[in-house]
């Protein structure tokens, strides 16, 4: 089957964009974009031209946009040309030359599909790519996810040579008549990717001349193993988790039960932490209740907590103090929302015996109360006790998890607490016989 043929055949079978759509090419003015652009243009598809100029070899640089603008006049289409201070953006986001080329131009290509430039980009990534990828990533230790290779669909990314080698390329350009421009730069093997391109692949190819192909094999076979993995993990998720608001408890002796570090880490690492900290996770199911850990942006932890390890979000150390006068009825705060009625006591109801409701004597009350969260030091003299207990002995009674206790809230009153909220009244403030009015708190977590 010809190279066009099959080009449309590819993108029919996996569905990257149809006719209707326009399409953005990523056009360097190597035989690669303009075989795409030949391509594109042979099957019928309406598309435009973006070029990236880098300003990183001098007059070869200034050769590559000259050469692709004039596409526009071949190709009857808009060509957009962008120039972009690459050292600078490498200097100041410190990043190496090719990392900030690659983010320069992709935010680019993102801005003007976002401006509805066109609906899909499209790149010429081919096989020979593929398989350099798959093997830097193989050597990289990227995992299983890496020896996927490139993918075909990335969001609005198209990759539609991804099936066709750099040879099938060079000979459908050669055979077209189509004039294309060489990075001298791809001659050096002082980046990675060209390292591997020109040095490490053709000595492989010396044991196994089929190496591209066998890795483009490969690649196709891990990607289905992927994909049933990621189904696998999928339902022993579903099994393990436990959701508690924002949180997530798993039982340890279950996760323990399947032996399996990579279990671990896709658990893990779905909260932000590393691979690097499977080990850490696994010392901590051996260790006392309340260590715990944190992921490398400090944006969740994972706590032991008596059976069970909890995945939680890090709260904000903020102090949150809220003032509720006699005439606010509710108070919505980060914790929930409270509300406060005053009613007048009936000698045939009992007091509401729910943790979420608070029914105190309300000549007992003096606004305004304090609304706060608790603190080490906290003490208050629960309902039904004569003694005071600070709050932190009263947690470890309750058995709640350190975030439990974080999430505690309490209301204050002349440096007295009347209630931990959600939790326990306190003693000196609970309805009596003699209570005439009854001031009612509801608290409603969000």
């Amino acid at each position: 089957m010809s190279l066009p043929l099959s080009f449309q055949q590819a993108i029919a079978e996996q569905r990257l964009f149809t006719k209707a759509d326009r399409l953005l090419l990523a056009v360097s003015g190597g035989v690669d974009s303009i075989v795409l652009c030949e391509l594109c243009r042979q099957a019928g598809f309406d598309f435009i031209i973006a070029h990236c100029n880098f300003q990183l070899r001098g007059a070869e640089s200034e050769r590559d946009e000259a050469f692709v603008k004039t596409l526009a006049d071949r190709y009857g289409v808009e060509v957009l040309v962008k120039r972009f201070d690459t050292e600078a953006y490498a200097a100041k986001k410190k990043r190496s030359i090719q990392v900030a080329a690659r983010e320069l131009r992709y935010e680019w290509f993102e801005q003007l599909i976002g401006e509805q430039k066109a609906g899909f980009l499209l790149t010429a990534h081919h096989a020979d790519d593929n398989a350099e990828t798959v093997l830097m990533n193989f050597c990289r230790g990227t995992g299983l996810p890496g020896l996927t290779g490139i993918p075909a669909v990335s969001g609005n990314i198209r990759r539609p040579l991804l099936r066709f080698s750099k040879e099938e390329l060079i000979a459908f350009a050669n055979a077209n008549g189509l004039s294309f421009v060489e990075d001298s730069s791809n001659e050096s093997s002082k980046y990675t990717r060209n390292l591997f391109r020109n040095e490490i692949i053709p000595l492989i190819a010396r044991a196994y001349p089929q190496v591209t192909a066998n890795l483009q094999d490969t690649i196709r076979r891990f990607t289905g193993i992927e994909q049933l993995y990621r189904y696998a993990t999928g339902e022993i998720k579903k099994k393990l988790y436990r959701h508690k608001g924002n949180e997530v408890h798993i039982p340890i002796r279950q996760l323990l039960s399947f032996n399996n570090r990579a279990l671990v880490y896709e658990i893990i690492s779905s909260f932000g932490f590393t691979e690097k900290q499977v080990d850490e996770v696994l010392k901590l199911t051996e260790s006392e209740s309340g260590s715990y850990i944190q992921s490398p942006g400090a944006a969740y932890r994972i706590i032991r907590h008596r059976h069970w390890l909890l995945i939680s979000p890090v709260l904000s150390a903020a102090a949150d103090n809220i003032i509720i006068e006699e005439k606010d009825r509710e108070t919505v705060f980060s914790g929930g929302i409270l509300t406060v009625a005053n009613e007048e006591a009936r000698a045939d109801s009992k007091p509401d015996t729910s943790p979420h409701i608070a029914c105190l004597d309300a000549r007992a009350i003096t606004f305004p109360l304090l609304l706060r969260r608790w603190k080490q030091g906290d003490y208050f003299y629960p309902l039904g006790m004569a003694k005071k207990k600070k709050l932190s002995r009263f947690f470890i009674d309750q058995k709640m998890s350190k975030t439990d206790k974080e999430t505690v809230w309490v209301l204050e009153m002349n440096k007295k607490i009347v209630w931990v909220v959600g939790r326990r009244i306190d003693n000196r403030f609970k309805v009596t016989d003699d209570t005439k009015r009854c001031l009612t708190l509801t608290f409603s977590a969000p």
